[in-house]
């Protein structure tokens, strides 16, 4: 009596970072941001609150256009805009890839990926990252839906350069090739660059890592007009108004301040390098990272041990259970006050 459970669409769903509710927690698990936004978007988002608030959000997002674009070398019809880079990025999913070949990306990634794959029935194979945990261009020069690759990667931190997504773009003229950047302002250089060069590009990014604007859910891509007016047809017929007032005024405001923005990452930066030192004079062997967080490991130490450890001592980081990577840590880079805490726990481990 129960057959409506067969039409019941099955999918194991992707897993976020815990969100734990620890007193006085270091929380290192979930690449956040360490620091506040942007001054200036407090002021924005009291200042709209005050406004008009009954009537739906503007579907142009006309002044966070303009904001971006004192960044990047784009137009208004080379953006899109959406409810963080995740919705963005499953929209893609959704718009370009309907091929019957799989779509392409590494076996050590960003986990959502397979997930939208599964949920819009469509062919995906991982391929595997090489000895070093790097991407290898000439892996992806064969028949394919479609590719995507986070660039910096996640959880490897590891930055791939621009000749390398290059040749692959090259090799690949006849699909949409996504480069996921939501952790390009803490190292390396966009493939914003080659969207002139390259009209199968889609570059997304995120304000949920540098601009500390994650509880906001803002995101976007920058791609052809073709390709943006695709996903715009895409979205409107699921949702026009996807990205709400409040957060298009504080995204608008955060993307304004050009010189905070720099002044975090500079910040992170440096203490991503102070943090991979000291894991170094530890005996940890940490990944070459140009993210906001490290992936490290200790061939003398259990990495669930230590990941069990911090916890109890309310330093939460992230562990995966998974081949290949269940010997490392992902540890988001913090304040230095959270990194100096994060040390002298590990230090007092290895005491024991």
């Amino acid at each position: 009596m129960s057959g409506w459970k067969d039409n019941i669409r099955q999918v194991v769903p992707y897993v976020p970072g815990e969100q734990p509710k620890i007193k006085n927690i270091v929380k290192l698990n979930t690449n956040e941001c360490p620091y506040p936004p942007s001054p200036a978007v407090e002021k924005a988002v009291a200042d709209y609150a005050k406004s008009d608030l009954r009537k739906y959000p503007s579907i142009a997002c006309a002044e966070l256009k303009d904001a971006l674009k004192k960044t990047y070398p784009v137009t208004d019809d080379m953006l899109f805009l959406g409810n963080g880079s995740d919705e963005v990025l499953a929209l893609c999913f959704m718009t370009f890839f309907n091929s019957e070949k799989p779509v392409l990306f590494p076996d050590i990634t960003y986990s959502f990926y397979d997930v939208w794959c599964d949920l819009y029935n469509i062919k995906y194979k991982r391929v595997p990252l090489n000895e070093n945990f790097e991407i290898v261009p000439e892996d992806y020069f064969v028949e394919n839906g479609g590719i995507v690759i986070a660039n910096p990667n996640a959880p490897t931190s590891i930055f791939m350069p621009l000749e390398s997504i290059e040749n692959i773009l090259s090799r690949n003229r006849d699909v949409i090739v996504i480069i996921d950047e939501a952790y390009i302002d803490f190292g390396g250089s966009s493939a914003v660059s080659l969207l002139e060069k390259y009209d199968n590009l889609v570059v997304v990014q995120t304000f949920s890592k540098s601009r500390a604007l994650a509880g906001m859910r803002v995101g976007y891509a920058m791609a052809g007009k073709e390709l943006v007016d695709a996903l715009e047809a895409v979205k409107n017929s699921f949702n026009s108004y996807t990205l709400n007032s409040l957060s298009q005024a504080a995204a608008a405001a955060a993307a304004n301040d050009i010189d905070y923005w720099q002044d975090c990452c500079n910040k992170i930066k440096a203490t991503r390098q102070r943090l991979i030192k000291e894991l170094d004079a530890l005996g940890f062997d940490t990944l070459p990272s140009s993210a906001n967080f490290i992936f490290t490991a200790n061939k003398n130490i259990d990495a669930k041990s230590l990941f069990e450890y911090l916890r109890e001592k309310g330093i939460v980081v992230r562990y995966f259970n998974k081949p290949r990577i269940n010997d490392r840590l992902r540890i988001t880079i913090g304040t230095d006050e959270e990194v100096n805490r994060l040390l002298d726990e590990i230090k007092n481990y290895i005491k024991r």
